[in-house]
């Protein structure tokens, strides 16, 4: 663990904190307006549809790649260099993306935004340097507390932005994230130790280097599956909940948008205020698991329910599922030593960049067959109730794993 005055501490937190906000924010932004703008260079709406799934797995590719990368070059160089060079490179991003005059170039910013935005593999490293073992939990909940805030306000603000034109959005985050840039520089200690770092290595950094660390021991490998498991449940709403609302309750933008604004605040305040009191009550695995539990029997609901108003009650069960992330990350946090804190991380972002691909085509699918005439599975929910069915999956792995993994260092 760092050895950062408490002070000090306090201040690295800030600033972690302020950074996600500012990044997450940044990327809310463009969310009401990349569409339109990929629209208006592709000519079509069918056209745009191809490539905006197109630039969504050109984000999640480069994350797979990237992300190792950046967790390794952090366990060397420190974790302060790197989030601030990826701080000015999404700000440079942003700005490309603002001038980009076809959508090529607009592609090239996409891909550019997926390196850039894998710092958060540097972010979870930083958190795990500068707090114990046993405050992980809380810490990774303020973090994850961040990335909804970021979500709540920044298609709000996005769409305000955006009835000035489609590209203001994109150079209010240029210059979101240039402050986080500034703020860093001039606040932001380095939280590794030299004596802890280690050499920086193209096997280690490759993602199927990465992946030989989840393989260390079969703690590790069975909370890495849970991890992948959960980002692989959580995409049946980035891949049909949009269209599954409007199919069968009726909804449009706006309601849609407030519902997304809602779930946002409820996660921010989970994450951020009932992680830290819960795990100090029952401990990062049984917390996990509660997370998980109320998680999938949240998702169920959603599939079930047969009016709007019902959909929204779900969302209630289904915040806890915010539980689960945070000491998720902790569990596993515990299973290296600090001069693998950022491979770790890199490991795991690859690993959810693997769910990112793989689960928006399995839903959408699933989504697919479920509706209209002839459908093989006459439920329109059905996605939901799979992704329930992977959630509670992932809960059994994590209750055989979770008890192991305490108990090899001494938590249970």
């Amino acid at each position: 663990m760092s050895i950062l005055h408490p002070k000090r501490r306090r201040a690295a937190i800030a600033f972690i904190f302020v950074t996600a906000v500012l990044d997450i924010l940044a990327m809310g932004l463009v969310i009401p307006v990349l569409p339109a703008l990929i629209e208006e260079f592709a000519g079509s709406g069918a056209s745009a549809g191809i490539w905006n799934g197109a630039f969504v797995a050109m984000w999640a590719g480069m994350q797979f790649l990237a992300s190792p990368v950046i967790g390794s070059l952090s366990d060397r160089y420190g974790r302060r260099p790197v989030i601030l060079i990826s701080c000015a490179g999404l700000s440079i991003d942003w700005l490309l993306m603002a001038l980009a005059p076809n959508l090529w170039w607009l592609a090239v910013g996409r891909l550019l935004g997926g390196v850039t935005s894998s710092s958060f593999t540097a972010i979870y490293a930083y958190m795990a340097d500068i707090t114990a073992p046993e405050d992980r939990a809380r810490a990774y909940g303020l973090i994850g507390a961040a990335f909804s805030g970021g979500f709540v306000l920044g298609p709000v603000v996005g769409g305000f932005l955006g009835e000035l034109g489609p590209r203001a959005p994109f150079w209010a985050a240029a210059a979101l994230s240039g402050v986080a840039f500034l703020y860093g520089l001039f606040i932001l200690p380095e939280s590794l130790a030299p004596e802890n770092r280690t050499a920086f290595s193209w096997r280690r950094a490759n993602p199927l280097g990465a992946m030989t660390l989840l393989r260390r021991h079969v703690e590790l490998t069975g909370l890495a599956t849970v991890n992948f498991l959960l980002y692989f449940s959580h995409h049946v709403f980035s891949a049909v909940f949009v269209l599954y609302a409007m199919h069968r309750y009726g909804w449009g933008p706006r309601e849609v948008g407030l519902l997304l604004a809602a779930v946002g605040a409820i996660d921010m305040v989970v994450q951020g205020m009932v992680v830290g009191p819960v795990t100090k009550r029952l401990g990062d695995r049984r917390t996990m698991l509660v997370g998980l539990g109320f998680g999938a029997v949240g998702i169920a609901m959603m599939g079930w329910a047969p009016t709007g108003w019902m959909f929204a009650l779900a969302m209630l069960p289904n915040s806890l599922w915010g539980l689960a992330m945070p000491t998720l990350q902790a569990l596993m946090t515990r299973q290296v030593g600090d001069d693998e804190q950022g491979q770790l991380q890199g490991a795991n972002n690859s690993v959810a960049s693997i769910a990112g691909v793989m689960s928006p085509l399995f839903f959408g699918w699933i989504y697919s067959v479920s509706i209209g005439q002839g459908a093989w599975i006459p439920h329109p929910g059905m996605a939901f109730f799979m992704a329930a069915v992977v959630l509670a999956l992932a809960g059994v792995v994590g209750w055989r794993v979770g008890r192991k993994a305490e108990l090899s260092h001494g938590t249970g």
